[in-house]
């Protein structure tokens, strides 16, 4: 400390490059080791990289905060939360942390040698000018308080922390669970799934709590909080129906963010979907790369080839049915679709339109005649939002009624229904569907340098990542979280440039590079140890690299 004070001393008053005098340095603190990896260049750059480390026996955690894996991970996620909230007041430094989802962070790491904080600080300046005793001030008194409070066992509220693990582990059990029982999805009774706004994803209160259908109810055990009784979604094909503005889509979003773990009070502890569950929707523009869209379009005006399909610039219809088709290629076991963002020629081709347009004339083989074939033959289920069309009944094995945000479970009535009024639609797939093979992938294609010998990787929010001299529109893929899952995929994306094989199969090697992120070991993913990354899913990451415009990706 006496040391970091006589340089901030001798730097007062310079030219912000005097700063750089701490980079690289190692400075003891009473409790722990204060590391400087990297210092913005002058007041206007990215913040500086600093790390706290703290030794295992003066964290003394309490053992059941490490029991598990499920514990380690949300007892990291607690700790990184309470280093931002223990400098809530302080703007000059910043912690990636918060939300309300429990991400594997980089903001916070456990190591055999003790705990890692790691964060940003804006250093004060004048200009361009040092302010020494300001720096003195930030890192000396206030940094060392903060580092303490969210640290430290006998600063901590541990039955806050016992909390916060207890109910990741009991969600990560949850969904263990699914498959076992032959579920794709869980319920729990009494989660609160409305949220306050679109730009809040806090619980709305006051809001309808959910409550199970008798004839869905299921009861699965999790360590901590034993019996778990709530609505189970079975393997098949679920259609949720109902008026407008019941909870149709808010349950559906529920089930997409079913994938990651919740804070306690989120109200969404006790809902779980399958870890590769995938959200479709439509995309208008979007780029497709070598994707077989062939089951779902096929025999285009003048023969447009659509086995592989590639366009800068695709429709509706063609660019869900290669979300489709990616969703598949990636080992998606359950899809996600909801009618309001679906293209609704892709969806459902009626009677009416059957008589007046002949399928020789019509390239599009629709998703109602995929769905069931989907489950059957390849043990893909489906949860469909519907609430135009009810040629879906006669596929369905599950049918929902969202009725004032409560499920009713109508299954028999929709079957009555459709037998009392037959649609004489006629089916119109051609040939079996089947699931792609792995594309292969040309990594000099994967352009990560804004100019020569500079990579770029930035996040714009959760919906654009910066990958060298270009951009990603990540909008449609959202079940992404935050922008750290975001720069993530970018540094992953940077690897992957860098195989050295001329044709690569992105899949297992991005699976490869998620598995190491996930054992804990961050820092060869980006160019020096950074605490603003989190964990994305495999398929989030292979949904960036498929809409990389430029990129060249093509079937085996």
């Amino acid at each position: 400390m006496r040391e970091l004070e006589e340089i901030l001393r001798r730097v007062d008053g310079s030219g912000f490059p005097a700063y750089k005098d701490i980079q690289g340095r190692r400075f003891a603190f009473g409790g722990f080791v204060l590391v400087v990896d990297h210092v913005q260049g002058d007041p206007y750059a990215a913040p500086s990289r600093l790390r706290a480390l703290v030794p295992l026996d003066v964290a003394a955690l309490p053992p059941s905060a490490t029991a598990s894996p499920p514990r380690r991970r949300a007892a990291r996620d607690f700790l990184a939360r309470r280093l931002r909230q223990a400098a809530r007041d302080e703007r000059a430094i910043g912690v990636e942390a918060g939300g309300q989802t429990v991400l594997d962070r980089s903001a916070c790491i456990l190591t055999k040698r003790g705990l890692e904080l790691r964060f940003t600080v804006d250093l004060p300046a004048s200009g361009r000018k040092i302010l020494g005793r300001a720096a003195r001030a930030l890192l000396l008194e206030r940094l060392p308080e903060m580092v303490t409070a969210a640290s430290r066992a006998d600063r901590l509220d541990l039955a806050a922390l016992e909390l916060h693990c207890a109910t990741v582990e009991d969600q990560c059990a949850l969904r263990d669970a699914l498959a076992p029982a032959h579920l794709v999805a869980f319920v729990a009774d009494g989660s609160v799934l409305p949220r306050r706004s679109g730009v809040d994803d806090r619980p709305l209160e006051p809001a309808v709590p959910f409550a199970s259908p008798p004839s869905l109810r299921v009861t699965l055990r999790v360590p901590n909080g034993g019996e778990v009784a709530g609505m189970g979604i079975r393997r098949g094909v679920t259609l949720v129906v109902g008026g407008g503005f019941h909870g149709k889509s808010t349950l559906l979003k529920a089930l997409e963010r079913g994938v990651w773990d919740h804070v306690p009070g989120d109200g969404r502890e006790g809902v779980v979907s399958l870890p590769d569950s995938v959200k479709l929707r439509a995309e208008d523009g979007r780029a497709v790369t070598g994707v077989d869209i062939s089951p779902f379009v096929d025999h285009l005006p003048y023969g447009t080839p659509t086995d592989p399909f590639t366009t800068d610039l695709a429709s509706g219809s063609t660019s869900q049915a290669a979300a489709v088709m990616e969703a598949l290629e990636g080992g998606a076991a359950l899809i996600l679709l909801d009618e309001d963002t679906s293209a609704t020629n892709f969806m459902v081709r009626d009677v009416r339109m059957q008589a007046l347009v002949a399928k020789e004339r019509e390239p599009i083989t629709p998703f109602v005649d995929r769905v069931r074939e989907l489950h059957e033959r390849l043990g893909v289920s489906t949860v469909l939002v519907m609430g135009g069309c009810g040629d879906y009944f006669d596929h369905a094995d599950t049918v929902l009624q969202m009725d004032g945000y409560l499920p009713l479970d109508v299954t028999a009535q929709a079957a009555e229904v459709a037998r009392a009024h037959p649609t004489g639609r006629r089916v119109e797939r051609e040939r079996e569907l089947a699931r792609p093979a792995l594309r292969r992938l040309d990594p000099r294609t994967v352009r990560v340098e804004s100019r020569p010998g500079r990579v770029r990787v930035q996040a714009r929010g959760r919906e654009t990542l910066v990958l060298g001299a270009g951009e990603v529109d990540l909008r449609a893929v959202e079940q992404l979280q935050n922008a750290a899952q975001v720069r993530a995929i970018g540094w992953l994306l940077v690897h992957l440039s860098r195989c050295l094989d001329e044709a690569v199969e992105p899949l297992p090697h991005l699976a490869e590079m998620l598995d190491r992120l996930a054992s804990g070991d961050w820092d060869w993913l980006s160019a020096r140890p950074d605490g603003d990354l989190a964990l994305p899913r495999l398929q989030d990451a292979m949904a960036a690299l498929n809409r990389l415009r430029g990129v060249r990706l093509a079937p085996p």
